[in-house]
C-alpha cells in the first residue's frame, strides 16, 4: 500500500515536502500524527534518508511511543533504533554520550521535581537565605525555588547569567527598578541559583533544564560534535510545535542548520502549557526566523461534527488578534467536517452539584441505551483540575458505572501501595499503630472486624501500641481462635521480614513480602480489571523504588527508603500514575482538560463551569524572573493567562465527535452562589443576571435536590446493570512481540499471561545479576575497541588511562582495562549471600582472562554493539537487540553472549531472529550465527539456510496469532513449574 493512499490534497502536501523549512498549521482532529509519520516513512521511501538519519521529536513520552507505532506500520521490513523520544530523552541521549566533552559525567543520573525538593531540602544549610527563609518554615519555598530555577532554564538563563544580572542590578540601585531590597533579594535568588547548580554537579545529578541547556551548551562550544549531528540527522520532524519552550527551539535551530529541513506542526490555538514554560511565540517566530518555510494548513477535520467546530471556531475568535490566523494573509483555520451530520450541543444550569452529577450520569445512561455501540469508554467527564473529579467519581461510584480517574498523580494513595508502605514502615518501627491497623486490615489475613476492634480497645485500654497488643493476643477476652492464629503468623513475618531487610534492598524486600504474605496470590484471584489495574500500580512502585535505589546508591536500605519517602510526603509528592487511556478498560474517562488534550471521545462533558473555577483566576509565579532576562518577545497589552484558558476551553470542546455538553451549577457549596463561567456568556448560552447569597436558598429544595439525585441513581442502577452483564474484558496484548515473549509462550501460555500481560514482578536471580554484569563489561570493552577502529587508533583522553600503547599497530586495551570496567559495572543484587556473591565474582574475573588471552592478539573488526531493531514477520513486529556483529570478508557474524552452561543442543530461534533483522533492517549478509559462552569460553555457531528461515517465520507466525485468540491456559509440569517464576502463585502448578 503506498504511503501516499488515504491522504487529502494538504495532506499529501506536507508530507512530500522535500528540502527546506516546512511549517504545517494542523487543527485538532486534522490527522497531524498521520502527516507526521508518513513524512517520516516517506523521507525514507523516497531514499532521501535513511531511518536513523531523522530525528522525531514529541512532546511526551506517550507521543513518542504512538509515532513509532504509526511509523512501524508504514515501514514494510522495520528498523534499527529510532530517534524518536522527546527533546529531554533526546538530549540525555547525547549527553551520555557526549557529556565528558563538556566536563559533565556521562553516568549522572536524573532528578524529577521532588527529588530536586529533597536535594536542597538536604542541603539546606548551604543556601544562604534570608527573604526566602521566613522563620518557622525554612522549607517553604523550596518548592518556589525550583519552579524559579527551571523557568530560567527554559529562557535559557545560566547562573553566571543570574548573578551577572544581580551585580549590575546591586550597582543601580537608584533606578526604578532596583532599589536596595530589590537587589538584595536578586542577589540572593541567584546565589541560591549558583548553590543549587553546584550541588547537582557536586551529586552528578541533573534535572530535566539542565538535559537541554546542557546540550545547547555543548553544540555551541564544541562545534566539531554538532557538525557530527548536523551530518546524521538530515531531516527534523518536531511536533506540539506551540508547546515547545525558548530552549528547545533554540536547540531545534542548531540542529536544523544550514541546510535547515526542519518541518515543525502545531497550533496556536492548542497552546495550553504556560505554566510549564511553553512559549506561543515560537510558532509565530517560526516565520522571521525561516522566512522562506513553506506553510501547509490541515483544516480538514476526520473527528467531530461540523457544529462542533464552528462553535469552537466562534469561541476561540475571541483571543484576535493575537492569533495566527488574524497575522498571516489567507489563511483561514475555520475546520471543515468530513463527518457529516450535526452533533448534540447542550448547556445545562442546574441548582446543585448533586443534580449536576445526576444530569451528567443520566444523560450517559441515556446516550447508551438509545445508540446499542456505544461503550462506556466512548464517553469522556472533563475537569478544569482535579479536585473538581471528586462528585462525578462519587456519583459514577453509587450508580455502579464503571469509571477510570485519569489523574497524572496518586500513586502512594492507591489501597494496594498505601498497604505495602504501611508494611514497610512497621518493618521499620513496630510501634507505628496507623500501619500496623492498615496491615491487620489486609484482606489476604481475613481478620473479622469484631475482633480488630478488641485488639484496637486492649491497646487504648493500655496504652500500648498495636504491635504490643498483637503480642498479648492470648490474653484479650473474645477473640477467635483463628484470629489468634492469624495475628500470630503475621508477627512471625514481621520479624522474619526486618531481619531479611537488614542486608537487601528495598525492591527485593518488597517482592519478600508480597510472595510470603500472600498479597501477590491474592491479586492474582482478582477480577482481570482490578488484575491488571493493581500489576499496574505494583509495577510503577517497584520502578520507583529501584530508581530511589539507583539515585542514592549503596547502602540504601529499609531505613533510608523511608526516611526518603517520608521526605516526598513532606514535598506533597504523592507519586506520579502511569495510565493508558486508549488501552484501558472500558469505562467512563475522568480527566483533566490538559490530560485529555491529544484525545477524542464521542461524548464529552464539559462540566463545573462556574465563575473563578473556569476560567481559573490567574496565580503568578511566587519569584518571577526579571523582566530583562526573559527572552520570548510578547506584546504587553494581553491577558495571557485569560487568552490560554479560553485556548484550554478549546481543546475540550474538539475532544467530541457527535456531542458535547456544558454543565455547571450555582451551588457548590461556600457563601455565595455561583455565576455561569465568562465562557458561558461568549459563547451566548448565557445572559448576565445577579445571584443571591447562598443563604437565602430555601433548604428544603435543597434537600429534595438530594433526594431526587439519590433516586435519579437508584434508577440509573437498575438500567446499569443489564449493561455490564457481558462486557468483554479488554485483553491487554503487547504491540511488539519478542523471542523471550515467544518463548514463554511455547513454554506455558499461562506463564506468559503472567509475565507479559500482567507483568507480575520477579523475583531476581543471581544467575541474572551476573549474566547482566558480563554482558554490560563486554558492552563498555569492546566500545573502546570500536572507537579506537573507528579513529584509526587515534588515542583519545577518554581512554587515556586504560590503553596499552606499547604496540604500534593497534594500541589495544589492557587486561586490567577490562577487570576495572569489570569491577566498576559490577551489579550485586540477589545474590543468597556475601560468599555465594565473591564466588560469582571470582568465576567472572577467571573467564574474562582466559576471554582476553583468547583474543588480545586478534581482536575482531566490530561493526556494531547492543544494536536495537523491529523486524516485521507477516503482519507482526519483532522487537529485539543483538549483543555485537563483527565484521567479515564476506558479510557479518552475529555473537550473543550467554553466561550458563555449554548446552548439547542449543535453542537457536534467537539468532534465526537476529539473522532475519540483519538482512531485513541492517542490509547486511550473516555469514554465521555464534552463541558464545563465557564461562567456558567456547562457542556454537551455525547459519540459517533460507528454507529454515522461511519455515521458521511460519512459526513465529502462527504462534503469534495463537497469543492473540488464546485464552492463556495453564500447560503445566513439574519440569516446567519447578523453573516458573510464578509457581509461588499459580493455581495449576504441579511440583
Amino acid at each position: 500500500m503506498s504511503i501516499l493512499n488515504d491522504l487529502n490534497k494538504e495532506q499529501k502536501e506536507a508530507v512530500e515536502h522535500r528540502d527546506g523549512p516546512l511549517l504545517i498549521v494542523a487543527g485538532a482532529g486534522t490527522g497531524k500524527t498521520t502527516v507526521i509519520a508518513s513524512r517520516f516513512a516517506w523521507l525514507i521511501q523516497q531514499g532521501l534518508a535513511k531511518p536513523e538519519e531523522i530525528l522525531a521529536i514529541t512532546f511526551t513520552d506517550a507521543a513518542s511511543v504512538e509515532m513509532q507505532d504509526r511509523i512501524n506500520n508504514l515501514l514494510p521490513y522495520g528498523y534499527v533504533d529510532l530517534w524518536i523520544n522527546t527533546f529531554h530523552s533526546t538530549c540525555e541521549k547525547i549527553l551520555r554520550t557526549h557529556g565528558l566533552d563538556i566536563g559533565l559525567s556521562t553516568n549522572f543520573r536524573l532528578l524529577n521535581t521532588t527529588q530536586s525538593w529533597q536535594l536542597i531540602r538536604q542541603n539546606l544549610n548551604k543556601f544562604d537565605l534570608d527573604y526566602y527563609q521566613p522563620l518557622g518554615n525554612p522549607t517553604k519555598f523550596i518548592h518556589s525555588l525550583i519552579k524559579h530555577f527551571s523557568r530560567a532554564k527554559d529562557e535559557g538563563i545560566y547562573a553566571v547569567d543570574y548573578l551577572e544580572y544581580a551585580k549590575n542590578c546591586k550597582l543601580n540601585t537608584d533606578s526604578e527598578v532596583c532599589d536596595d531590597q530589590e537587589a538584595s533579594r536578586i542577589n540572593e535568588v541567584a546565589q541560591a541559583y549558583t548553590v543549587y547548580q553546584k550541588i547537582m554537579l557536586e551529586n552528578n545529578v541533573l534535572d530535566f533544564g539542565d538535559l537541554i541547556n546542557y546540550t545547547i551548551k555543548l553544540f555551541q562550544t564544541r562545534p566539531n560534535i554538532l557538525r557530527d549531528y548536523l551530518a546524521k540527522f538530515k531531516y527534523i520532524l518536531v511536533d506540539e510545535f506551540q508547546d515547545t519552550n525558548w530552549v528547545q527551539y533554540e536547540l531545534i535551530k542548531l540542529l536544523a542548520g544550514e541546510r535547515g529541513n526542519v518541518t515543525v506542526v502545531g497550533d496556536d490555538d492548542q497552546s495550553v502549557y504556560k505554566f510549564r514554560g511553553a512559549s506561543l511565540s515560537n510558532i509565530f517566530q517560526f516565520k522571521k526566523d525561516f522566512p522562506n518555510s513553506k506553510e501547509v494548513f490541515l483544516i480538514k477535520n476526520y473527528r467531530s461534527k461540523q457544529n462542533i467546530l464552528d462553535l469552537a471556531y466562534k469561541f476561540i475568535q475571541q483571543n484576535n488578534p493575537y492569533r495566527l490566523e488574524y497575522q498571516l494573509d489567507n489563511m483561514s483555520k475555520r475546520l471543515m467536517a468530513e463527518n457529516s451530520g450535526d452533533g448534540i450541543i447542550e448547556y445545562f444550569n442546574v441548582n446543585s452539584s448533586d443534580d449536576e452529577t445526576a444530569l451528567v450520569i443520566k444523560k450517559i445512561v441515556e446516550l447508551k441505551t438509545q445508540q446499542k455501540d456505544l461503550t462506556w469508554s466512548d464517553f469522556a467527564i472533563l475537569v478544569r483540575a482535579n479536585d473538581y473529579a471528586n462528585q462525578f467519581i462519587n456519583g459514577l461510584e453509587i450508580a455502579n458505572i464503571p469509571y477510570q480517574f485519569l489523574a497524572s498523580r496518586g500513586l502512594y494513595n492507591k489501597p494496594l501501595i498505601l498497604d505495602l508502605i504501611a508494611y514497610l514502615r512497621l518493618l521499620d518501627n513496630y510501634h507505628e499503630s496507623s500501619a500496623m491497623w492498615r496491615v491487620l486490615n489486609w484482606k489476604v489475613f481475613g481478620i473479622n472486624d469484631q475482633d480488630l476492634v478488641k485488639i484496637s480497645h486492649f491497646a487504648n485500654q493500655k496504652t500500648i501500641s498495636l504491635y504490643e497488643a498483637s503480642q498479648k493476643i492470648q490474653t484479650i477476652s473474645g477473640i477467635s481462635t483463628a484470629t489468634i492464629d492469624k495475628v500470630s503468623g503475621i508477627l512471625d513475618l514481621i520479624i522474619k521480614h526486618t531481619n531479611y531487610a537488614k542486608d537487601k534492598k528495598p525492591s527485593e524486600l518488597l517482592l519478600v513480602v508480597l510472595v510470603e504474605t500472600g498479597y501477590l496470590k491474592y491479586l492474582d484471584s482478582l477480577v482481570d480489571n482490578l488484575q491488571h489495574a493493581n500489576y499496574s500500580y505494583l509495577q510503577q512502585f517497584r520502578k520507583h523504588v529501584q530508581q530511589l535505589e539507583e539515585l542514592e546508591g549503596d547502602g540504601f536500605g529499609l531505613k533510608k527508603f523511608i526516611d526518603m519517602m517520608n521526605l516526598e510526603m513532606e514535598a506533597g509528592e504523592y507519586g506520579a500514575l502511569e495510565q493508558d487511556v486508549e488501552a484501558g478498560p472500558d469505562m467512563v474517562k475522568i480527566m483533566t482538560i490538559h490530560g485529555a488534550k491529544g484525545l477524542e471521545f464521542k461524548y464529552v462533558f464539559l462540566v463545573n463551569l462556574a465563575d473563578l473555577r473556569f476560567p481559573t483566576i490567574e496565580r503568578k509565579d511566587p519569584i518571577l524572573l526579571p523582566s530583562a532576562l526573559i527572552k520570548e518577545i510578547l506584546p504587553d497589552d494581553v491577558n495571557w493567562h485569560l487568552s490560554e484558558e479560553r485556548r484550554l476551553f478549546y481543546v475540550g470542546i474538539t475532544r467530541a465527535k457527535n456531542g458535547i455538553f456544558f454543565t455547571t451549577a450555582k451551588d457548590y457549596g461556600g457563601i455565595r452562589l455561583k455565576k455561569p463561567s465568562r465562557f458561558l456568556y461568549e459563547l451566548n448560552f448565557e445572559k448576565e443576571q445577579a445571584l443571591a447569597p447562598r443563604s437565602t436558598l430555601n433548604k428544603s429544595a435543597v434537600k429534595m435536590n438530594k433526594e431526587l439525585f439519590a433516586q435519579n441513581n437508584i434508577a440509573i442502577k437498575r438500567q446499569v446493570a443489564e449493561q455490564i452483564v457481558g462486557t468483554n474484558l479488554p485483553t491487554y496484548l503487547p504491540k511488539y512481540f519478542s523471542y523471550t515473549q515467544l518463548k514463554s509462550f511455547k513454554t506455558c501460555p499461562y506463564q506468559y499471561r503472567y509475565a507479559h500481560i500482567l507483568k507480575i514482578p520477579v523475583f531476581g536471580k543471581a544467575t541474572f545479576s551476573f549474566g547482566k554484569t558480563m554482558h554490560l563489561t563486554l558492552q563498555k570493552f569492546f566500545q573502546i575497541i570500536k572507537d579506537m577502529q573507528e579513529n584509526n587508533n587515534r588515542q583519545t583522553t577518554l581512554f587515556a588511562e586504560i590503553v596499552d600503547n606499547t604496540q604500534e599497530n593497534f594500541r589495544q586495551p589492557t587486561m586490567d582495562s577490562l577487570l576495572k570496567i569489570y569491577n566498576e559495572t559490577w551489579i550485586e543484587d540477589w545474590y543468597d549471600s556475601k560468599q555465594q556473591q565473591e564466588e560469582y565474582k571470582e568465576k567472572g574475573r577467571k573467564s574474562l582472562t582466559s576471554f582476553y588471552e583468547l583474543h588480545k592478539d586478534n581482536w575482531p573488526k566490530i561493526k556494531h554493539l547492543e544494536i536495537g531493531f523491529t523486524v516485521k514477520i507477516g503482519d507482526y513486529s519483532i522487537k529485539g537487540q543483538i549483543d555485537r556483529v563483527d565484521s567479515k570478508d564476506d558479510g557479518v557474524e552475529i555473537i550473543d553472549y550467554k553466561t550458563g552452561i555449554v548446552p548439547t543442543k542449543p535453542d537457536r530461534d534467537q539468532l534465526f531472529i537476529y539473522q532475519l533483522a540483519t538482512e531485513a533492517v541492517l542490509k547486511e549478509k550473516p555469514v554465521l550465527l555464534t552463541y558464545y559462552y563465557l564461562n567456558e569460553n567456547q562457542q556454537i555457531s551455525f547459519l540459517a539456510t533460507s528454507e529454515e528461515l522461511s519455515k521458521f517465520q511460519e512459526e513465529i507466525v502462527i504462534t503469534i496469532e495463537e497469543i492473540k485468540k488464546s485464552d492463556f491456559k495453564a500447560t503445566p509440569s513439574q519440569k516446567k513449574c519447578r523453573s516458573c517464576d510464578f509457581k509461588d502463585i499459580c493455581e495449576f502448578r504441579q511440583m
